[in-house]
């Protein structure tokens, strides 16, 4: 059975301090980065250049940064890619910028699962997936649903030692899963 996570067991101060990097700025990548923007987060978003988002981003107060840049520059990095360009961006521009206890972050665990991103073992790995398209995910922002079914799923690597961060990325309710399960 699933563990239910609500507001109340989320503790926003973990990230106090630290830098966001949402990479890609398209369906999930507008709706994870402006919903942490608004919860007060510290959030940039890393794109390849000529990118025609970088304007969308900029435009609703993000930093724009190359992909490789925002990488460098965070602590936080929510791969927010299409699956099959994820192995090639981590592996050219995200993986030589990372440092140990970075977090990764991700919001389906096809490249994980499969070993298509194979982070080092001294960076946290989770996931964030909602169950909906980015559109509805940032337009429920804030929303409480606990009698209506939009559910957020999670999961974290035992390696992670920090608090579930679930709750800023969507604020509604979130259940535990694994990356296996969100391949199925």
């Amino acid at each position: 059975m699933a563990r239910m996570y609500y507001d109340e067991d989320a503790n926003l101060d973990l990230l106090t301090g630290k830098t966001i990097a949402i990479i890609g700025y398209g369906s999930q990548g507008h709706a994870h980065a402006l919903n942490l923007k608004d919860s007060g987060m510290n959030v940039i978003v890393g794109l390849y250049p000529g990118s025609k988002s970088a304007q969308k981003a900029e435009a609703a107060g993000l930093k724009v940064h190359t992909v490789a840049e925002a990488a460098k520059a965070a602590d936080l990095i929510m791969i927010l890619l299409p699956d099959e360009v994820q192995k090639t961006v981590y592996k050219n521009e995200i993986e030589p910028n990372l440092q140990a206890g970075n977090i990764l972050a991700f919001a389906h665990g096809f490249n994980i699962h499969f070993a298509q991103v194979v982070p080092p073992p001294d960076v946290d790995v989770i996931m964030v997936a909602p169950k909906g398209p980015g559109h509805l995910v940032r337009r429920t922002y804030g929303r409480c649903f606990r009698d209506e079914v939009f559910p957020r799923h999670i999961f974290a690597q035992p390696l992670l030692s920090r608090c579930v961060y679930g709750d800023i990325f969507h604020r509604a309710y979130f259940l535990s899963e694994n990356f296996q399960t969100s391949c199925k």
